[in-house]
């Protein structure tokens, strides 16, 4: 591969679906994956795997669906969450650990611990987090 070409990122996107736990967690298998065969170093690998597993599980619980694309570069990984939702009213309550808004029936199923968004903060180098109320949510992490 030539110099130029390798210097190009590599791009994956997922479409995520509202309620489909089925798929659930398969975004963030094939971009831990890639990054397995590319030889990323173990704890960048864990961390993204961590960090878009949790934004996926948001998308599939709170969310009416969205999209991750995950930008990898040499020795960083910059994963980007678009949402169509409710939004979230108050983004400093929802970063705190344990605060979930998932209704009973998600509870039940072992998820809505409330750790998704702190967890993704604390697997990232660069996070970031836009919500409108009514319109949805932006969270873009950068991982190095």
């Amino acid at each position: 591969m030539a110099k130029a070409e390798r210097a190009k990122p590599l791009i994956m996107n997922f479409a995520i679906e509202r309620g489909n736990f089925q798929l659930a967690g398969e975004a963030s298998s094939k971009i831990k994956g890639r990054l397995l065969q590319l030889g990323f170093p173990g704890n960048l690998i864990r961390r993204v795997a961590i960090a878009t597993y949790e934004a996926e599980m948001n998308l599939v619980i709170h969310s009416y669906g969205g999209t991750i694309e995950a930008r990898i570069e040499p020795g960083k990984v910059t994963i980007t969450v678009n949402d169509v939702g409710p939004g979230i009213p108050d983004l400093d309550k929802a970063m705190k650990a344990g605060f979930s808004t998932a209704p009973e029936e998600i509870r039940e199923m072992g998820f809505g611990a409330g750790m998704g968004l702190p967890n993704m903060r604390n697997c990232s180098s660069e996070f970031r987090i836009d919500s409108v109320v009514g319109k949805g949510t932006t969270i873009k992490m950068v991982i190095s």
